[in-house]
């Protein structure tokens, strides 16, 4: 029998998918990334879609679409937390079929609009199969042209009145979070996530765990801790985030409060390019970068790695 659990506003019941974050939020993993339909579940309902997931998962994205809202249907906006390759991988594709306005912080836009590739990854900072793979992760530009629009100053996109969008910087320039405060619901995006990001197996099992930014990309860690204290002083009851398992309640409020009052001990590598000082970037992109660390160690390690899944996928035995 289906279990519904309250929330201090919208419900989710026991049978939807871990990734649903309340009544009205869905979520959808692609590979290892979330997104989000943000709508009443119902044939011909309005809904927005956050985030644009891994490439490849067009059809996913459009069948899980269909399934919440009927046949042909498309959302009213697109809504971008950040740019980065896994959270528009996409987004091409869907908007070949959808013409809709896509929202990012202004200071995405030079990395959306073929201006700026982001600040490289630091695989320097040690720790888990993700981070060791990070040099072979795109840095664009991706140039989306005038497809993306800036989130108004005062964060309230049109097609999403309830919502508010907070800047919350540090994984990359422009990030940003969505809060619903009637029910205090929360899209975090990258600014926390709720597995161990940086570990293949952590992703591969999805166990949930509070941590701060997957540390490979995150290019200014003062930032990143301040996001996460902003977020955490919302009292979120429900928080969807980027990649892992969508939290809720009392484990939500525990575990946001343990990493915005320990993130030093919790999510700060000891060493890597940006951990002594962030990339500098404004409006028009990279300004100044740190030195680079050597990750030669790290580059061979992840090579190994590739040529380690590639050798398991093709070894005869598997077509016997």
């Amino acid at each position: 029998m289906e279990r519904a659990i309250e929330l201090n506003g919208p419900t989710i019941t026991d049978s939807q998918s871990p990734y649903d974050v309340a009544g009205d939020v869905f979520g959808l993993k692609t590979l290892f990334v979330n997104v989000y339909f943000v709508g009443e579940a119902g044939v011909g309902n309005p809904w927005v879609l956050v985030d644009a997931g891994f490439m490849g998962y067009a059809s996913q994205i459009k069948k899980k679409a269909e399934q919440l809202f009927g046949a042909g249907t498309k959302p009213e906006a697109i809504v971008l937390t950040h740019g980065h390759a896994d959270h528009v991988g996409t987004l091409k594709s869907l908007l070949n079929e959808w013409d809709v306005p896509v929202y990012a912080h202004p200071l995405e836009l030079p990395y959306l609009q073929g201006v700026s590739s982001y600040p490289p990854p630091d695989p320097a900072i040690g720790g888990g199969a993700m981070a060791y793979m990070s040099w072979i992760f795109p840095i664009g530009p991706s140039d989306f042209g005038e497809r993306i629009q800036p989130i108004p100053a005062d964060g309230v996109i049109p097609e999403l009145p309830d919502w508010r969008a907070i800047h919350t910087p540090g994984h990359s320039p422009g990030h940003i979070s969505l809060f619903r405060d009637r029910d205090r619901t929360l899209l975090a995006g990258d600014a926390f996530v709720t597995t161990d990001q940086n570990s293949g197996i952590a992703v591969a099992t999805q166990r949930e765990e509070f941590h701060g930014p997957p540390a490979y990309f995150t290019c200014d860690w003062n930032e990143a801790q301040k996001s996460v204290q902003k977020l955490n002083s919302l009292n979120p009851m429900a928080a969807g985030t980027g990649h892992g398992i969508a939290v809720r309640g009392l484990d939500l409020e525990l575990g946001l409060n343990r990493l915005a009052h320990h993130f030093d001990e919790m999510s700060i590598p000891s060493e890597g390019r940006y951990v002594k000082q962030p990339a500098i970037t404004d409006e028009s992109g990279i300004v100044e970068m740190p030195a680079p660390v050597s990750f030669h160690v790290a580059r061979a390690i992840g090579l190994g790695m590739l040529i380690g899944l590639a050798a398991y996928a093709f070894w005869p035995s598997k077509h016997d």
